[in-house]
């Protein structure tokens, strides 16, 4: 497969919504290996379809050591409770803000295998299941954060502050 670079703060495709994926095929397959072979290891806890430049609705997540994908990702339900932690992004390198998510959710999706699948999931991985979804609608972390904190990251993306200088 290949290692392909990821899209950054500027790429219009990060704002784009996904496809729906229409069957899971070798195209599907093929995608999801290069989303394996493109997130950084250590590192990446998950990687969308539009990261890499396809708008299809596909993410990978880090799931006890294995890379897993879901397609066509939806969001069953979600807590009320609501937690706030920092978050950064592979396509927004340097900026970390505070993002409000719920702190469980149901997640239905179809495997690679085209069989349809339902997660609960909380904490850390209900965090990167909702950042990756977000990614697919075209949303990004800069979109969940409060104003003061957008501005700083905003800086540092575009080269005027070092994260460094944040502390």
């Amino acid at each position: 497969m290949a290692m392909l670079p990821i899209r950054t703060f500027g790429d219009p495709v990060l704002r784009e919504r996904c496809a729906e994926v229409e069957a899971v095929d070798e195209d599907i397959e093929r995608l999801v290996n290069d989303l394996i072979d493109t997130i950084p290891k250590p590192g990446g806890a998950g990687l969308s379809a539009n990261q890499i430049g396809i708008l299809k609705r596909v993410f990978i997540y880090e799931n006890e050591g294995e890379m897993e994908a879901c397609i066509n990702p939806r969001l069953v339900s979600a807590s009320e409770e609501m937690v706030e932690e920092m978050e950064g992004c592979l396509s927004l390198p340097g900026a970390i803000v505070p993002v409000a998510r719920h702190a469980a959710l149901e997640l239905s999706f179809i495997d690679l295998r085209g069989e349809p699948r339902r997660l609960l999931a909380e904490g850390w991985l209900a965090r990167v299941f909702q950042h990756e979804l977000d990614h697919l609608d075209g949303v990004l972390i800069l979109d969940r954060t409060d104003r003061d904190s957008r501005v700083e990251a905003l800086q540092i993306l575009q080269g005027g502050l070092h994260p460094a200088e944040e502390l």
